[in-house]
């Protein structure tokens, strides 16, 4: 079974950054898909960003220019450097790693920025 774990979440104030981390294990193969998405209390999860095996990378309009998207192919790890934060992006962020035709979903990382 694959297992995905993010990190990195905390309090911040705005105009801060954080940098969250993603991490796979349970599965040799190379992820083809890992995006990153948000839930707020009382709203529904949405899209962040992502980026595939080969580098294409994906932004949500709200987030573009703010936060930047990375990834290790081999080792099935993505980071979301996190800056100019503002209490818009207080949410409950989870990684989505896309291995062995499945999605698999983290527990989810708490970021919240303070006004």
């Amino acid at each position: 079974q694959v297992q995905v774990v993010e990190s990195g979440g905390g309090l911040v104030q705005t105009g801060g950054s954080l940098r969250l981390s993603c991490a796979a294990s349970g599965s040799t193969s190379s992820a083809s898909y890992i995006g990153w998405f948000r839930q707020a209390p009382g709203k529904q999860r949405e899209f962040v960003a992502s980026i595939t095996q080969s580098g294409s990378i994906t932004y949500a309009d709200s987030v573009k220019g703010r936060f930047t998207i990375s990834r290790d192919n081999v080792k099935n790890a993505a980071d979301l450097q996190m800056n100019s934060l503002k209490p818009g992006d207080t949410a409950a962020y989870y990684c989505d790693v896309y291995l062995n035709g499945r999605h698999n979903w983290g527990q989810g990382t708490q970021v919240t920025v303070s006004s």
